[in-house]
Parts: C-alpha cells; sequence; structure tokens
C-alpha cells in the first residue's frame, strides 16, 4: 500500500512530546534514526490526530521523501512505532505480511535511487502510479527473512564503527582544543607566516579544475555536482600547488578551506583565494589541524560578520590571531593528532569498505543472482507489484 502523509499546519507544529510521531522529511536524516525512525521533532495527541481526521500509519511501514533536492539523500527508514508524516512523505506499508517481509521490502527500497521514481520536472516529484507499478523479486519469506537478517548484520557492523569514529571524533575535538586553543601559547596573526598567491593559468586551458568544499577539502568539480562547472576559458584561473591552501571567500565562513593533498597541482575559479606559508615560521599540519579547532571556525565567522556578504579577504583572513608556540612544539602537537586523524581516517575506510560489500550483496541477493535456500524454503522467486504487496 502506497500513501501520501497529511498536511501538517504550523498550528500544529512545536510540540516536542505526544502520543504520536509526526514524521517530516527533516526527520529521516536526524541523529539515532539511522535505518528505524524512533524520534522527531514533533508529536501530536489524539485530539489532534481527530481534528485532522487522520489515521497514524502501521509500525514497520517504509517511509522516504516525496519531492525535491531530498531525493538526491535516499534516506529510507522504517517506522518504528505507529506514526504520522506530512504530505512531503511517502509511506508503504506492506498489506500481506505472509508473502512480503517488510524489512526484505525495505532493503530492496534502501537499493534503490528514489529519483528513478520521480518524474522529469524541474522539481522532481514521486508519482505514485509508477511507483505502485514497480514490481519487486519475491522469494519465499523465508528466503526474504534470511536476506534481511545478513544485510542487517552488515548495517550493524557500519552502524557501530561509525559510533566508534563519532568517539573519535570527538577525543580528537578534546585533545585539539587542549594542545592547541587552551595550550597557554602566544599568538600571532595569520599573515606573519602566510602569504597570498595570485598565480593565473597563462599557459592554457588543459589544466586541473578544482574546487574547495567545507565536507571533503579540494574536490573534481564534476565528482561534486556531477557535471563540469568551469567556464572554458581557463587563461585567468588561479593555479595553486599542493601544499598551498585555498579557500571561497564567502563560504570560508561554512568550513570552504583546505591544503591540497591529493594533486600536485590545479586551477581555481578566480574568486577563490590561495595562499602559502613560511615553513620556518609555522608547521603545515599545525596550521591545518587549527583550521579544525572550533576556536578558527569562530574567528573566521567573525571576521565574515559585518561584511555585505559575509565574505572575507585575504587581508581580513591574514588578521585574524592563531596561538601559535615554538616551531618544535608546533611539530609535536601536529605529529600527535595526525595519528588521532589517521586512525579516524582508518576507520572511514573500513565503513566504506563495509557499504560497498553491502552494496554488492544487496545487487546479488536482492536480484536473485545469488540464491540464499534455508531449509523448507521454496528457491524460486516471483515478482509482484508494489500495490499488491
Amino acid at each position: 500500500m502506497v500513501q501520501q502523509g497529511y498536511t501538517f499546519s504550523p498550528s500544529y507544529q512545536g510540540q516536542a512530546t505526544g502520543k504520536w510521531l509526526y514524521v517530516k522529511v527533516g526527520d529521516l536524516n536526524a541523529h539515532g534514526n539511522i535505518k528505524y525512525l524512533d524520534r522527531t521533532l514533533n508529536y501530536v495527541d489524539d485530539i489532534v490526530v481527530e481534528e485532522m481526521g487522520a489515521t497514524p500509519f502501521l509500525p514497520g511501514s517504509i517511509v522516504f521523501p516525496r519531492v525535491g533536492a531530498a531525493l538526491r539523500n535516499n534516506n529510507k527508514r522504517i517506522l518504528r512505532y505507529a506514526s504520522l508524516t506530512d504530505d512531503n512523505v511517502i509511506v508503504v506499508t506492506v498489506r500481506d505480511q505472509y508473502s512480503c517481509s517488510a524489512e526484505y521490502l525495505y532493503y530492496w527500497f534502501d537499493f534503490q535511487d528514489l529519483r528513478r521514481f520521480s518524474n522529469d520536472g524541474t522539481v522532481p516529484v514521486i508519482n505514485g502510479t509508477n511507483l505502485k507499478g514497480q514490481r519487486v523479486p519475491l522469494p519465499s519469506f523465508a528466503v526474504q527473512q534470511e536476506i534481511a537478517s545478513l544485510l542487517s548484520t552488515w548495517d550493524t557492523a557500519i552502524q557501530k564503527s561509525e559510533q566508534l569514529i563519532a568517539a573519535k571524533e570527538q577525543h580528537y575535538s578534546h585533545k585539539l582544543s587542549r594542545l592547541i586553543s587552551r595550550g597557554q601559547h602566544p599568538h600571532a596573526h595569520v599573515g606573519t607566516f602566510a602569504e597570498e598567491v595570485s598565480t593565473r593559468n597563462r599557459g592554457g586551458n588543459g589544466a586541473r579544475v578544482l574546487s574547495v568544499t567545507n565536507s571533503s577539502g579540494f574536490v573534481l568539480p564534476e565528482d561534486q555536482f556531477e557535471r563540469r562547472v568551469a567556464s572554458a576559458d581557463l587563461s585567468n584561473y588561479k593555479v595553486v600547488h599542493r601544499g598551498q591552501y585555498a579557500y571561497n571567500p564567502s563560504r570560508i565562513n561554512v568550513g570552504s578551506i583546505a591544503r591540497l593533498d591529493g594533486w600536485d597541482d590545479g586551477v581555481l575559479s578566480p574568486m577563490y583565494v590561495v595562499f602559502r606559508l613560511d615553513e620556518n615560521k609555522v608547521s603545515s599540519d599545525y596550521f591545518l589541524h587549527w583550521l579544525n579547532s572550533h576556536e578558527a571556525r569562530q574567528r573566521i565567522k567573525n571576521s565574515a560578520q559585518g561584511s555585505v556578504r559575509e565574505t572575507v579577504s585575504f587581508s581580513e583572513f591574514a588578521a585574524i590571531t592563531i596561538p601559535l608556540p615554538a616551531l618544535p612544539t608546533q611539530t609535536a602537537i601536529a605529529r600527535y593528532l595526525n595519528v588521532l586523524r589517521e586512525e579516524i581516517d582508518l576507520l572511514g575506510q573500513s565503513v566504506a569498505a563495509l557499504m560497498a560489500q553491502k552494496r554488492g550483496l544487496m545487487q546479488k541477493l536482492l536480484t536473485g543472482q545469488w540464491r540464499l535456500k534455508p531449509e523448507d524454503s521454496d528457491p524460486t522467486i516471483q515478482t509482484k507489484e508494489i500495490a499488491n504487496g
């Protein structure tokens, strides 16, 4: 059964407790809602449900976004409790629980890109009729349960690894603050050891075009935006070399600043600021760790305030002060923090590997390429439309 949620009047919103969870799109990605949706920002009581003429959706129903950019996030969740949802959320409920496992169906949806169910308009919207007509491979119920259990094991391993990463990140932040921000070090302006670089790409248009994001640092624009966003003429683009830093003046306040480590060189849009460090005065690793600190983010945000567009020029960035002990102390601090970051990076690679393995299993198991044959099960696979599931 495929249903759309209810229009959620603003007068019903803002209640932090209540009998019924009221699910909005943002709740699908809220902290703690990983596979099962356990909590929401809004709750309602029976009187509101009656006024709305609404019927709570059953536990075990699968929910995901219906419209807009949220489809790109591909968040799908299972309702842990009977809940309401707003009209931007699609709800899929299994009617025949003896032939189709709700958890198995969740994993089938988890393997799908939601955009394949949407229209081709400017604003993507999932077409309910199209969704209902989708055919789902259904092996025997016992095999469905076996597949769901196997994939759930991968989910548990991924979740535990991600929880460990979160704990390591918190430990790193604590050590970063203690060793740098609260280390009783003398302070110096960034401009005492940093110099802006404005070399232009006069040599031609065959250069590697890069961008800087707040989540991944330097990236290829086509990897980040799924298309080339650079100008056809790159002659005025700024050249950046390995070890140099760059930031977007209008996005540095949200963390779009990074050191180039992944390539020997590249070019950036002329709007970027590129600078290099005098490593006789500052350890580049120490400076990079400082950029990750709460202190650095706050000082950068303060520099952006007062600007009409909240931009930070290099002169404003150079005026920021940073705790700067003697170079040997910087090196020792950076070496210790590097070890913590390397451990987090390794755990991240482990999570990526688990996700890839899970994806491979889903490809094999949900399409029937690999057959599980528990005892007393029928190995044949049928397909059934979602509307009839």
